[in-house]
């Protein structure tokens, strides 16, 4: 198993990479269409869309990245044994991080949908950083593998 693991490491990794992207897009285009939905009232046709279109993003992309990253990620980590790595533990805190701010962002939206308003147009743009922040961290500890 762990040979076969070994093989396919490269093929893995492109999907970690790729799926990582999808879901680093998506965690930077919801808060973005939240602030849009922020400028309908409540009911209106105006945020059926933007619920419409903030339901499809975590049902398409958004969820299903996160679910393929987390797979591959955890795989990778096993047939290169990562998980005695210091560096890995950190990214690991790091990417644990941004599954909560993903989950969190959920239900914000979810919130939205129904009408609810809590959260303003500031925090939209501060939180909306947030997933730039963390993937800059990321990356870093996978690259130069600091401890």
């Amino acid at each position: 198993m762990q040979s076969t693991l070994l093989l396919i490491y490269p093929f893995l990794k492109i999907g970690h990479v790729i799926f990582m992207v999808f879901w680093m897009a998506g965690l930077f285009m919801l808060p973005r269409q939240c602030i849009y939905m922020l400028d309908h009232a409540p009911g209106s046709p105006g945020e059926a869309k933007w619920a419409t279109r903030m339901g499809k993003l975590r049902k398409i992309i958004l969820t299903p990245s996160l679910i393929i990253v987390w797979v591959l990620g955890l795989t990778m980590a096993i047939a290169m044994g990562f998980f005695s790595e210091g560096w890995f533990h950190a990214k690991l805190t790091f990417v644990l991080a941004m599954t909560g701010f993903h989950g969190w962002l959920v239900a914000q939206t979810r919130k939205m949908a129904r009408g609810e308003r809590p959260l303003s147009e500031s925090t939209l743009r501060m939180i909306g950083e947030l997933p730039g922040v963390l993937l800059v961290l990321i990356v870093a500890l996978v690259y130069l593998k600091p401890f």
